[in-house]
């Protein structure tokens, strides 16, 4: 599994013992996490936040959409937010940072399209 999927894999955990095992095998213990609606630092901040998601959109699914871009220790996606078979109701780009040891260091979030709430 690419560390894109991995990363994916957390945000659609809805269980969440399961989410903190793949938060730790994907992300660096100090690993941080920001977008316009979000912060966080650490294992529990970055569970709490795919938490709060759940709750604020149950039953969406994060998705990459197109290809992810390589180079150096740095990683960007696009995704969206949507229910299976349906229009997207958001969708974003992330600026990854990989630690040495292949984990995530940090994601920097921009939001291309959100529901108000």
């Amino acid at each position: 599994m690419t560390l894109a999927e991995q990363y994916f894999a957390i945000w659609n955990e809805t269980d969440a013992e399961q989410r903190a095992r793949l938060i730790e095998k994907t992300w660096a213990p100090d690993g941080t996490f920001v977008d316009p609606s979000f912060a966080a630092t650490g294992y529990d901040e970055l569970s709490a936040i795919v938490g709060t998601a759940h709750g604020m959109f149950p039953g969406l699914r994060f998705t990459v959409t197109g290809t992810v871009d390589e180079h150096h220790d740095h990683l960007r996606w696009s995704w969206e937010l949507a229910a299976e078979g349906q229009p997207a109701v958001a969708g974003g780009t992330d600026v990854v940072t990989v630690a040495p040891d292949g984990r995530i260091r940090a994601v920097i979030g921009f939001l291309d399209f959100a529901p108000a709430h």
